[in-house]
């Protein structure tokens, strides 16, 4: 931080123009120390392997920009920070151009700080008024890739090159045309001269000017000579030059192609990737040409000079040929990364040259499927005697479109119908064993004698025969993009990344695979970290730890029996599906452990509750909220999670709205109000039918007023099964309150179709009145559980009461003398009413003791809320 130190004393207008638009004073300040101690100045742009590593500093750049926001309290300091992480993405599509804006930063820092001496240099000062973030303006958008540093830029610069390249070109069929011109003077000269030396000797007494003449001929044929000498070592000049140009310009453009694969590569993971081919299809073309006349030029000037002068250009020139041949065949659609035999898939080659390629044959592309092992010994020969797979419609014909000057074959209907698996080591899986679909063509480019072989390979793939594999093979298949280098050996991954590493890939895949410009926070990042390492202390520090392959998905998670990424996987599934909306506007916490979720919701007010996904099943989000229980004491309690299955039911929002003890969004915010677009309006239908409605009801709900239900809700828990914690249940309206099995007493029948006016469907059930005088007796009337039970025939309104209890009574006659229940048998789960009298079994007793005092009450409709149930005694 010592020189930045010092730059802050530089003038401001120094300043000012000292830090491009894409790379803003207040990267410089808030990562002073960091950047000053990184090796900017030992990255080799020219190296292939830099590429890789500008990636990384780039996403440490960008992280650290969104700590420093997260954590900074004013709020315009905030906005412009996330702002610039933002838009330092510019740097991902050329990484490189980060390096080389950095370094020339620093560079022309230096630079001026050894110019001179300016007013409190060697002082730390402050930032300069202009540039403090706190009174920049609002934030403006910074430039696009089209800018300096961007990808258009870098075009530009390869366009000059090869411009300035062909302009060499040009010189040197200039130098040519020169020599031919001279020759040809020369040589009529030459003529003149001899048929001057023979007047001369013949008539040497009649003209005495003839000597002169002949003089004057020789010394211009001398000075002709001479010129041609200069313009022919001016020419071998030029070629070696050229030569040497061609191949630096080449490496840039075979770099540039080298980079979008990698691009393409990530965007596997949703890296930004851009598939336009066109800039590096003109770059091959010119490059192609350019080749071609300089071989020209050289063979040329060889038959001239009667040697071969450039025996070691043209030697170089018919690799980088070759090698530029070979380059510009790509895999333009990459196949499915994930395979399953018997399914059909598609891919697409492209061929950058094709437009120089020999229309007088065609060139038909072969796909083949090989090995890791085969991958790696392409260059061998005999490599490729062994067929482990058989591939169906695996060729086609590179086709030439005029309307885009592409040229390309597609792969429509491909298919793997075998595989032949390798030996495996260890604990390998199927799923680890990678496989590559190897692209194979014989091309004849116009201008060339020899027929050039060609082949691509594919990025890695994973052959799966069931479904039940591919949330293993994806593991494999993201860990090889995301941590792979650009020139490794087919298809070398490591073993261990750093954990930061893994946070950016996981934050990647997220928002690519949810497709939400909501990130993953530092809390969602420890929680992660806290699963991934089986530490949950919430202060530990993973920023220096290492993540292994088989922390990632190979062991299972501690007392679970899934591992990291399926765990992760399946939270992904579910946001797609089901919760973007909610996740975008941050109605969702996330991954947060249960020791955090405690700190959180301890000193929020009751009812208070969070999202959060669950940590013990795949793809499951649970509600957790804050209570206090009868004794006085805080309690968080988390409902039973829901997974993809029960919000294909009944929607997140919906389910949040049927919850009514719940009623304020960690930390205060009111539910109503952030979950009020997500509810559903049930529409009004007057089509003959009584509408229905499904609810979801909690296990163990807790009556309070402080929770906002007006102490509705039973204040024990009900006794609806465990597995019922959150299922969705038949909107069933009770006429009383009940938190207890109902215990049916004796009764006597009594007719009720007098009061059945409707074709003998009740109205609606009513409570009794609360001043019903309650007597003790142990029997009731048919009538009376008839009407408490029942709005229509057939149809159960309580609960709490076991059908089956009715249904497995013995009576008079039994099923098979009762016309009624032997035609219409009850169902489970359904109780049906009592006949009639006169009808067949209509007499039932019941021995069953009589109701207790506090069933009593809350049957009639009574006010229990006040009861004591130690002392309670029935009025007199």
């Amino acid at each position: 931080m010592a020189l930045w130190k010092k730059v802050q004393c530089l003038p401001t207008e120094t300043l000012n123009s000292l830090y491009p638009p894409t790379f803003p004073i207040e990267v410089r300040h808030y990562l002073a120390s960091w950047l000053e101690e990184q090796p900017w100045d030992d990255l080799d742009l020219m190296d292939p392997t830099t590429e890789g590593k500008a990636l990384i500093l780039l996403s440490h750049i960008m992280n650290q920009l969104r700590r420093l926001a997260e954590h900074n309290h004013n709020i315009v300091e905030r906005m412009r920070l996330q702002h610039i992480a933002t838009n330092m993405t510019v740097y991902q599509m050329q990484p490189l151009q980060l390096v080389r804006a950095v370094q020339e930063i620093l560079k022309r820092e230096r630079s001026l700080l050894n110019q001179g001496n300016f007013p409190g240099l060697g002082v730390p000062g402050q930032l300069p008024q202009a540039a403090s973030p706190a009174l920049s303006p609002a934030p403006s958008p910074l430039p696009a890739p089209s800018t300096a540093g961007g990808k258009q830029g870098d075009d530009r610069e390869r366009h000059r090159a090869i411009d300035r390249l062909a302009l060499r070109v040009g010189e040197i069929q200039n130098c040519r045309k020169e020599i031919h011109h001279l020759q040809e003077s020369m040589n009529w000269e030459k003529q003149n001269y001899d048929s001057l030396q023979a007047q001369a000797i013949q008539n040497s007494m009649l003209d005495q000017n003839l000597p002169e003449s002949c003089n004057n001929l020789q010394n211009r044929i001398q000075q002709d000579e001479f010129k041609s000498q200069a313009f022919a070592e001016k020419r071998i000049q030029l070629i070696q030059e050229a030569v040497h140009t061609l191949e630096q310009t080449q490496q840039q453009v075979e770099l540039h192609i080298q980079s979008w694969k990698r691009q393409q590569h990530l965007s596997t993971i949703g890296a930004p990737f851009s598939d336009n081919l066109s800039s590096l299809q003109n770059c091959c073309e010119q490059l192609l040409t350019i080749n071609i006349q300089l071989n020209q030029e050289m063979i040329i000037a060889g038959r001239e000079s009667g040697a071969e002068p450039f025996r070691e250009q043209q030697e170089k020139l018919a690799l980088l040929l070759k090698t530029l041949i070979q380059s510009a065949l790509l895999v333009d659609k990459q196949p499915p990364q994930v395979i399953k035999t018997q399914s059909k898939f598609s891919t697409t080659v492209r061929f950058l040259l094709g437009e120089r390629m020999n229309s007088g044959k065609p060139a038909v592309v072969k796909a083949q499927i090989i090995t890791e092992s085969q991958a790696r010994n392409l260059a061998q020969p005999g490599s490729l005697t062994e067929n482990v797979g058989e591939l169906i419609n695996n060729s086609a014909i590179l086709d030439h479109n005029g309307s885009t000057k592409s040229t390309s074959s597609t792969f429509r209907n491909m298919s793997i119908k075998r595989i032949k698996r390798a030996d495996r080591k260890g604990s390998e899986s199927v799923t680890e064993e990678k496989f590559a679909l190897l692209f194979s063509s014989e091309i004849n480019i116009t201008g060339c004698d020899t027929a050039y072989n060609i082949q691509v390979i594919s990025f890695p793939i994973v052959v799966i025969v069931h479904g039940s594999q591919d949330n293993n093979a994806l593991a494999t298949i993201l860990w090889d993009c995301a941590f792979s280098e650009m020139d490794r050996i087919p298809f070398v991954v490591p073993d261990r990344v750093s954990w930061q590493q893994m946070c950016d890939t996981l934050n990647t895949k997220f928002m690519s695979e949810v497709q939400t410009p909501r990130r993953l926070d530092n809390d969602n990042f420890r929680f992660l970290a806290q699963k991934i390492f089986d530490e949950p202390d919430i202060s530990g520090d993973f920023q220096n730890r290492m993540v292994s392959w088989s922390q990632f998905n190979k062991e299972v998670l501690p007392g679970r029996g899934f591992t990291f990424w399926q765990w992760f996987d399946g939270v992904m599934e579910l946001t797609k599906r089901h919760l973007k909306n909610y996740w975008t506007d941050r109605l969702i916490f996330g991954f947060i452990g249960k020791q955090y979720l405690h700190l959180l919701l301890q000193q929020s007010e009751d009812g208070t509750f969070l999202l959060r996904f669950s940590d013990s099943e795949i793809g499951g989000i649970t509600i957790a909220y804050v209570t206090t229980t009868d004794t006085g004491s805080r309690q968080i309690l988390n409902i039973q999670p829901f997974t993809k299955k029960d919000l294909e039911i009944r929607s997140l929002g919906d389910r949040i709205q049927d919850i009514t003890f719940i009623q304020f969004v960690y930390p205060n915010r009111a539910k109503n109000e952030a979950f009020n677009k997500y509810y559903t309006v049930m529409p009004n239908k007057n089509n003959g039918y009584l509408q229905a409605t499904i609810h979801t009801k909690v296990a163990g709900e807790q009556s309070s007023s402080r929770m906002g239900n007006g102490g509705g809700a039973p204040s024990t828990p009900s006794p609806l099964h465990s597995d019922l914690d959150h299922q969705t249940q038949m909107n069933l309206q009770t006429p009383f309150n009940t938190a207890r099995p109902f215990n049916p007493p004796a009764f006597n029948r009594e007719p009720i179709s007098s009061r059945m006016g409707n074709g003998g469907l009740s109205s609606a059930p009513s409570p009794l009145p609360s001043e019903t005088p309650m007597e003790p007796a142990t029997q009731m009337n048919l009538a009376q559980i008839n009407d408490i039970f029942f709005t229509h025939p057939g149809q159960f309104q309580h609960p709490f009461v076991n059908p089956m209890l009715f249904n497995q009574l013995p009576y008079p006659g039994g099923p098979q003398q009762d016309g009624l229940m032997q035609n219409n048998p009850p169902m489970q789960g359904v109780l049906e009413p009592f006949p009639e009298q006169g009808q067949a079994g209509a007499h039932y007793h019941l021995d069953l003791p009589p109701p207790t005092d506090w069933e009593f009450v809350e049957l009639l409709g009574g006010d229990t809320s006040r009861m004591d149930t130690d002392n309670f005694q029935l009025p007199q």
